[in-house]
C-alpha cells in the first residue's frame, strides 16, 4: 500500500471516528451505570494498530515478493497452460506473497500484453481468491504476545545480515511482527467496548447482512485490502463485538471490495484485460449473492468443524477465518 493511500484512508477514518461522539455513538452518557469511554484514546489506538497492521502487510508481501523475483512471472507463464494449473498458480502466488492484488495486478498485466488469454485470467483469479485467506488464517493465530520478539529478532536479521536472502527473510520476520502487534493495538482499543451499551445496542441493530455487506465492501475498496477487513473483524470478534454470522457477512464484503484494485489497475488497458477485471468482479459478486442465503448454515458448519481447534473452546476468530476459507474454495 502507498504511503498515499494510507494517509487518504487514515485521514478519512479519522474524519469518521470524531463524528461518531458527536452522534453520541462514542460519546460520554449521563447515566453512571454506563462506563465512561475515552473516544480519542480508542481512536489512537485503533488507527495506530491498523496503520502497524497495513505497514506490516507492506513489509512482508514486499519482502516475499522480491525473494520471489521474476519467477513470479515464469512461474505464471508455465503453470497457466490449463485451468487447473492456472488456478493453482493463482493460490500458489498469492499465498506466497500474502497479496491477491499482487497476482491480480500481474494477470490484467499479462492479460494486456496478450501473454495469458480471458479464460487463463479466470483461473488465476479464482486461486487467488483461495490463496489470499491464507493470510485470515495466518492472523486467527493471535500470537500477538510474541510479536515485540518477531520484530526484534526480524529488525536485527534485516540491518545486521549482509546475505541480501537472510536480510529480506528478516523484513519479512519484522513485517509479520508489525502486523500481530497491530492486531493486538485494534483488540485492545476495542475492549472497552465489550460493556459499552450503546455501542452493543447499535451492532444488535445491524442484522441486515446486506448492510453489513456494504460496508465491508466499502471498506476494503477504500484501503485496497480485504486482510486490513479481514484483520479488524477478526480483532473485534475476538473481543466479543461481532458475532459469528456477522463475521462472516463482513467477509462477503470484503471480498467484494477488494476487486476494486482489479478495476484501478486496467485504466487504459484493451479491452481483454478490462474482462478480466469485471470477470473477478462478477465472479466474486455471484459467489456471495449465491452464500448469502446459507449464512446461518455455514456458521453452524464452521462451529462443528472449529471446536478442537482451541482445546475444545470456542475461538472465534479462528471460525472466522474457516469461513472465509470455506466461502473462496
Amino acid at each position: 500500500m502507498s504511503s498515499l493511500r494510507l494517509s487518504a484512508f487514515l485521514s478519512a477514518l479519522t474524519a469518521v471516528l470524531t463524528v461518531l461522539p458527536m452522534r453520541g455513538i462514542l460519546a460520554a452518557t449521563n447515566d453512571p451505570s454506563v462506563p465512561d469511554l475515552q473516544p480519542g484514546w480508542m481512536m489512537i489506538g485503533l488507527l495506530g494498530g491498523l496503520a502497524l497492521f497495513l505497514y506490516g502487510m507492506d513489509h512482508l508481501a514486499t519482502a516475499l515478493k522480491t525473494l520471489a523475483g521474476a519467477r513470479l512471472r515464469v512461474i505464471l507463464a508455465k503453470m497457466t497452460r490449463n485451468r487447473f494449473m492456472a488456478a493453482l498458480s493463482g493460490v500458489a502466488i498469492t499465498g506466497l506473497v500474502q497479496s491477491s492484488s499482487v497476482t491480480t495486478v500481474l494477470v490484467v498485466g499479462f492479460v494486456s500484453a496478450g501473454l495469458m488469454s480471458f479464460a487463463q485470467s479466470i483461473a488465476v483469479i479464482m486461486g487467488a481468491n483461495i490463496g489470499t485467506t491464507l493470510t485470515a488464517q495466518i492472523i486467527a493465530f493471535r500470537i500477538d504476545a510474541v510479536a515485540p520478539l518477531m520484530i526484534a529478532v526480524g529488525f536485527s536479521v534485516m540491518t545486521f545480515w549482509r546475505d541480501r536472502s537472510w536480510s529480506l527473510g528478516g523484513r519479512a520476520l519484522l513485517g509479520l511482527g508489525l502486523l500481530f502487534f497491530g492486531m493486538g493495538m485494534m483488540s485492545e482499543a476495542m475492549e472497552p467496548l465489550r460493556t459499552y451499551d450503546p455501542f452493543i445496542n447499535l451492532m444488535a441493530q445491524m442484522t441486515n447482512p446486506f448492510l453489513s455487506i456494504a460496508i465491508a465492501a466499502a471498506f476494503t475498496a477504500l484501503v485496497q485490502s480485504s486482510s486490513a477487513t479481514t484483520g479488524i473483524v477478526i480483532a473485534l470478534a475476538g473481543q466479543g463485538l461481532v458475532p459469528l454470522e456477522g463475521g462472516i457477512a463482513l467477509i462477503f464484503g470484503a471480498n467484494i471490495g477488494t476487486c476494486i484494485t482489479a478495476i484501478l489497475v486496467t485504466i487504459g488497458k484493451n479491452r481483454d484485460a478490462m474482462r478480466t477485471a469485471l470477470g473477478h468482479v462478477f465472479f466474486n459478486v455471484v459467489g456471495v449473492l449465491i452464500w448469502l442465503p446459507f449464512i446461518p448454515q455455514l456458521a453452524d458448519f464452521v462451529r462443528l468443524i472449529s471446536l478442537g481447534g482451541n482445546g475444545g473452546q470456542v475461538d472465534i476468530a479462528r471460525e472466522i477465518a474457516n469461513a472465509h476459507s470455506i466461502f473462496n474454495i
